[in-house]
């Protein structure tokens, strides 16, 4: 018996230890870039009960200037993860619209610790991979990161399509970050594709099912689609891509023309979110003037919740929403105060 309570006592102190230790999230952060004439990237943030009504901050003025950090001297479509190690990493598309759709030939990385002050390097594709077909890209796309617990390290997947015919059309490759997050490691590894043009992927692990849900815009279909996998990359010995499910059905609720999807986890009431019961999934009607968000509690179903007008201070494309607690906020807040003094 006394056994028995003894080890009742220690799971009881290690339960206590964990919930101390464990984060409560009251906001949400919102990273994106506003327009093709504005390639910079902007915050807004939303409160955990208002969770869709966003509020540019830094006075409406942009966080990160794509000119200190971006080879062509524009940013788009930034993904922001929360890392495993205390650090926030950032990846975008190193590009300017005004130069052609076809005209980007890599990416920026980034890594910080408040998530204002940000490390920056540029992963240019024809220099890196020179005498490789990655060399010929014509573009690179909508870079994301995630935390792969099998390689024990940070995976980096975007889209690109080469002029030289062996990428024909836009598919989904992947390689892994170096330990400081300023290159690559390798070259390109194929992920994913659905027969046409596939873009703007973007990853999330579902507890419930112990499933990654890979959504994606599909070109050929129109809309979002999504497969899932139990790991990200293939068992050993199975090629490359085999990991992935049959594709779903368009996942939008609209009949807009839609890209940029992002899946992100609702806060409960006790301010977690690490294994959702709902999540979040949005995405840019960017012919129509509005971003929708649609609320799934087994990411397969979804019901519209909330649309924005994209107008006046908030005009957000591509992005990111990230939960954020109240000491993060403080701290983006004062940091973002000194930078504007300076």
């Amino acid at each position: 018996m006394k056994l028995n309570h003894l080890l009742l006592t220690v799971l009881l102190l290690a339960a206590c230890s964990l919930g101390a230790n464990a984060k409560k999230y009251s906001q949400y952060l919102f990273a994106y870039f506003p327009s093709n004439d504005n390639e910079n990237i902007y915050y807004a943030l939303s409160t955990k009960d208002k969770p869709f009504d966003f509020v540019p901050i830094n006075n409406g003025e942009r966080i990160v200037a794509a000119d200190t950090i971006a080879l062509k001297k524009g940013v788009r479509d930034p993904h922001v993860l929360r890392g495993e190690d205390g650090w926030f990493y950032m990846v975008n598309t190193d590009m300017r619209c005004a130069e052609g759709w076809a005209s980007n030939r890599g990416i920026v990385l980034m890594r910080s610790k408040d998530l204002v002050n940000w490390q920056h390097s540029t992963v240019h594709f024809p220099d890196k991979y020179k005498g490789t077909n990655f060399a010929n890209v014509t573009r690179v796309w909508a870079p994301e990161t995630i935390w792969d617990p099998q390689a024990k390290k940070y995976l980096v997947y975007f889209s690109l399509l080469t002029n030289d015919g062996t990428i024909p059309y836009d598919k989904v490759f992947y390689c892994y970050a170096n330990k400081d997050f300023t290159d690559l490691e390798g070259e390109p590894i194929y992920f994913y594709d659905r027969g046409s043009a596939t873009i703007d992927m973007d990853i999330v692990y579902s507890h419930k099912d112990n499933l990654y849900h890979a959504f994606y815009k599909n070109e050929g279909e129109g809309g979002i689609c999504k497969v899932t996998a139990k790991t990200l990359t293939p068992a050993p010995g199975q090629p490359a891509g085999s990991q992935w499910s049959k594709p779903s059905g368009k996942l939008q609720q609209t009949k807009v023309a839609v890209e940029g999807a992002g899946v992100w986890p609702l806060i409960d009431k006790k301010g977690c979110c690490e294994k959702p019961e709902k999540w979040i999934l949005m995405y840019d009607c960017y012919g129509s003037g509005y971003y929708q968000f649609c609320e799934t509690s087994d990411l397969s179903t979804f019901k519209l919740k909330h649309q924005t007008e994209t107008k006046g201070m908030f005009t957000p494309r591509h992005g990111t929403v990230l939960p954020v607690t109240k000491k993060e906020v403080k701290r983006i807040l004062k940091a973002l105060a000194k930078k504007n003094k300076k």
